[in-house]
């Protein structure tokens, strides 16, 4: 046995691992454990991560072997690991493999895998009625249009499926990387933008041209989108968050590619345009007049053929879209986001039916290399206000939150922080608009909620964008692909609840590279004794498991550090 002392892992026989984050090689220990567990929580300085079925199969998607994942456990365990647990992940790791989908030269579909496997899941009537009478020994005929449904299924029984049946190439399209763009900047794929689209494409393998690519805010992803629809030269749609997105979309593509204007469609509620390369939103697609109605949107899926669809931002993908995408297994398919987290527990489906993860950076390594700014993240603590400490107490608990989330003591804490980095561009970011409109009125600043045109929004962007504007409150309508490349300070005051998703999109709108000193400042201001407390700690387990760290501070002692001006003293305590 290890003595306890020596190691920084705890491994426990219910698959969940703690971490004493106080241990010197705890950061090691991390970055291994990572890859092939969640983490769910962290109480003080141990935090509690989950080996699941989902994390392993991503993990074994991406090259790591049952053996990898128990060596790493060995390594940093202060105990001998469970026999259960080094057992369980080689089954269930192990099932990543054993089942694979292939298209004979006759275009017949083909389930292959062990005979005893594939008559134990024939004997499920959900599955056996994806597949035809006909079969021969490890090997059962599929039925062609059920070929995303039966993933989805076999999934949820256990068993992803490395999928080979191959794709159709689309219609052709004549289109290449400029070596200069358009905007006079030279222009090259960093070789991690160009390493994800390798893994991606998979020249020569079968399994190549669907997956998922994880990156952090700021690393590229529209250019890795770009770049894939160039290798592949095929007709393109891409499906992203809103309207400002398409509009990003569109530019990036005219300045760095051969496609004209007149080659791009963009398909969103004021133009419906459906060209070689077409952007559309979520939104359009999953409206409708009445519920009930069909979603007469999703048509696009078959104005063209296509030879690749894009998802932007795919941990936002409605449910809709995904029974769509079960209809388009033949169809290159290529995610793209920042966190795989889904607040809906629905990742089983995007590693089915959108395809395993391919690629997945560290948001530390970019910032080591300085592709990214370097963040520092406080979390400010402070009482709620005098007059409303007994509405608190007597409201119903949804009631609480806002309660808490609204504090008008925050609106000084926001004032302090914004004279500290006077000179930086800084955003200031929350959930409920009544308290955004209010700070809003107290800083002089302008606000950007979903009440204000997409022509207006625009507008807001480019001003704060050109150093017009040095503060810009805004609602959640700011939280996904919106491009604002200088701001450099974020003000976090009320946020979705526990949404690990949405804390990760809101740093990415200040990790662009920075001129200077490249540094990015993160705050998020917490009703103490109240459950905001409980929210954010939950909000922030997707950065921390990133290797990013919130420096905890009462408001006392904080504006104690603003006074004293240093903003090195400030760095320190947030790194």
């Amino acid at each position: 046995m290890y003595k306890r002392e020596l190691r920084p892992l705890c491994v426990q026989a219910d698959f969940t691992v703690l971490l004493d984050e106080r241990h010197q090689d705890a950061e090691a220990a991390r970055e291994q454990l990572s890859r092939f567990a969640d983490l769910v929580k962290r109480p003080g300085h141990l935090h509690t991560y989950r080996i699941t079925p989902m994390s392993l199969w991503n993990a074994a998607s991406a090259g790591m072997t049952p053996q990898d994942m128990i060596q790493a456990l060995t390594e940093h365990s202060c105990y001998e690991i469970p026999l259960q647990v080094a057992s369980g992940i080689r089954k269930l790791a192990d099932r990543y493999g054993k089942l694979m989908l292939q298209q004979t030269t006759e275009g017949e579909l083909l389930l292959l895998g062990e005979e005893e496997l594939l008559k134990l899941l024939s004997s499920n009537k959900t599955i056996s009625a994806f597949l035809l009478p006909a079969g021969s020994e490890e090997k059962r005929a599929v039925r062609p249009e059920a070929r995303g449904l039966l993933k989805q299924e076999l999934i949820r029984s256990g068993y992803p499926v490395i999928d080979l049946a191959g794709y159709r190439h689309g219609e052709a399209l004549d289109v290449e990387i400029r070596e200069k763009a358009v905007s006079g900047k030279s222009f090259q794929l960093r070789d991690y933008q160009e390493r994800a689209v390798n893994l991606f494409y998979r020249e020569g393998q079968a399994d190549g041209g669907s997956g998922v690519l994880v990156l952090p805010c700021g690393a590229g992803k529209t250019i890795i989108g770009i770049a894939a629809l160039a290798r592949l030269h095929c007709d393109t749609l891409i499906l992203t968050s809103n309207v400002t997105s398409v509009n990003q979309w569109k530019a990036e593509l005219i300045d760095k590619t051969t496609l004209t204007d007149q080659e791009i469609g963009t398909y969103a509620a004021a133009a419906k345009e459906v060209r070689p390369v077409t952007i559309a939103t979520y939104q359009i697609l999953t409206s409708r007049r009445r519920k009930g109605d069909e979603y007469s949107n999703m048509r696009l899926f078959g104005e063209r053929n296509w030879g690749l669809i894009i998802y932007d931002e795919v941990h936002l993908l409605p449910a809709p879209v995904f029974r769509m995408t079960a209809d388009l297994q033949a169809t290159r398919r290529l995610g793209l986001t920042a966190t795989l987290v889904r607040e809906d527990g629905h990742e089983e489906d995007v590693f089915s039916l959108i395809g395993p993860k391919r690629f997945d950076l560290p948001w530390k390594t970019l910032e080591s290399r300085q592709w990214i700014a370097s963040l520092a993240c406080t979390e400010i603590r402070l009482p709620l206000a005098h007059e409303e400490v007994e509405r608190y107490v007597a409201a119903t608990e949804k009631e609480k939150v806002r309660i808490a989330g609204e504090n008008k003591a925050k609106i000084k804490v926001v004032r302090e922080l914004l004279q500290f980095h006077e000179g930086k561009p800084a955003l200031v970011i929350g959930q409920y608009l009544t308290q955004l409109h209010l700070l809003a009125e107290e800083l002089g600043a302008p606000v950007l909620t979903g009440e204000l045109p997409h022509e207006e929004r625009a507008v807001l962007y480019e001003a704060f964008k050109a150093g017009q504007i040095p503060v810009l409150v805004v609602s959640k309508v700011a939280n996904f692909a919106v491009d604002l490349p200088d701001a450099a300070v974020a003000i976090q005051v009320s946020g979705s609840y526990g949404s690990r998703q949405e804390e990760a999109q809101r740093i990415g709108r200040i990790l662009r590279p920075k001129r200077g000193d490249n540094q990015a400042w993160f705050y998020t201001i917490v009703s103490q004794g109240t459950k905001e407390t409980d929210y954010a700690s939950r909000r922030q387990l997707f950065l921390l498991e990133q290797g990013y760290r919130y420096a905890l501070h009462e408001w006392s002692d904080m504006e104690q550090l603003l006074q004293e001006k240093s903003i090195e003293g400030l760095r320190e305590a947030a790194l």
